[in-house]
């Protein structure tokens, strides 16, 4: 089952308390395939500059990311510098230089087009919706988007929600689509523009799938070591994706427990600076944390009887 993603390819440069890296991978589409690649392939399509390392473009290959629908162009990488609060819910845009990803145009590859499974990383609702004049007959498309395009490129991105099957967003980005603070009732908005799904992700609050069923949450990982959480919601797309590829099942149970592949791959994410982590792991670690959720949310339900009061 082909799984597709189109996003950026970035350097960033982060500071947080507990660290800082300069000029290390990032992106969306990097993100979201160094998590999906534990599990499935990846096609990839995005755009970096002359600048960019040749041998983070190997590691991507070597992970088992397609570069085909990767050009390199002359000119500067897209470059992000960003700098975070120390309970690291905040953070402050230090510099962005767009460079080669300002005139960015998706083409996919003839092979891509039948991917069955599409991930649009958060650009411009307008590419986007180019996307997918060029893939044929998808299972699914999942979508993120971001505050900016919110505001600034609202139509174009309600003329996107007609045509997605799911949308990732923050709980901020909820709120602020829907013009409702509780993102439940901001998710049955979305989901009456078009949607079947939305996935609203809270940070370390975990994250809620919502659709016609019902809500499905899953808690965020405790973690007792945490780095950069640049990247953690891409990866949280990847290990959903990714799990859904490998699995070829689209069943609102396989969706569930992607949810929770969707959270680990987000919880190694934020351990270490960049993709540092995914470096360290294999499918047996992440199936073993992936497992471990079931222990936080389990209890046995004998015993609690009726209580009329």
């Amino acid at each position: 089952m082909g799984l597709l993603v189109v996003g950026s390819i970035a350097l960033d440069s982060v500071e947080t308390p507990f660290g800082s890296n300069a000029d290390a991978l990032g992106g969306s589409a990097t993100f979201f395939g160094y998590a999906a690649t534990v599990f499935h392939p990846v096609l990839a399509v995005g755009v970096v500059g002359d600048d960019f390392p040749e041998v983070e473009l190997q590691r991507l290959a070597e992970r088992g990311v397609d570069l085909a629908g990767v050009e390199r162009v002359a000119g500067e990488s897209f470059r992000w510098k960003g700098k975070y609060s120390y309970d690291l819910r905040n953070r402050e845009t230090l510099d962005t230089r767009l460079g080669v990803f300002a005139d960015f145009e998706p083409r996919l590859p003839d092979a891509y087009r039948d991917a069955k499974l599409v991930f649009l990383g958060n650009i411009d609702p307008a590419l986007q919706l180019k996307v997918l004049d060029q893939v044929r007959r998808p299972d699914l498309v999942a979508c993120d988007t971001m505050n900016y395009w919110i505001q600034s490129e609202r139509e174009t991105l309600m003329a996107l929600l007609e045509r997605i099957d799911l949308l990732m967003v923050n709980d901020a980005e909820a709120r602020q689509l829907s013009g409702d603070w509780n993102v439940y009732r901001a998710a049955r908005w979305i989901l009456q523009h078009g949607p079947r799904m939305v996935i609203i992700k809270q940070g370390e609050y975990g994250a809620v799938l919502v659709d016609e069923t019902g809500i499905f949450y899953v808690p965020a990982f405790p973690l007792e070591e945490i780095r950069d959480p640049t990247g953690a919601g891409d990866a949280f797309a990847g290990g959903f994706m990714g799990h859904l590829a490998r699995s070829g099942d689209l069943t609102h149970a396989n969706l569930r427990r992607a949810m929770v592949f969707g959270a680990t791959a987000g919880s190694f994410a934020v351990e270490r600076f960049s993709v540092e982590r995914f470096l360290e792991i294999g499918v047996a670690e992440f199936t073993a944390r992936a497992r471990a959720f079931s222990d936080l949310v389990h209890f046995d339900t004998d015993g609690m009887g009726d209580h009329d009061g």
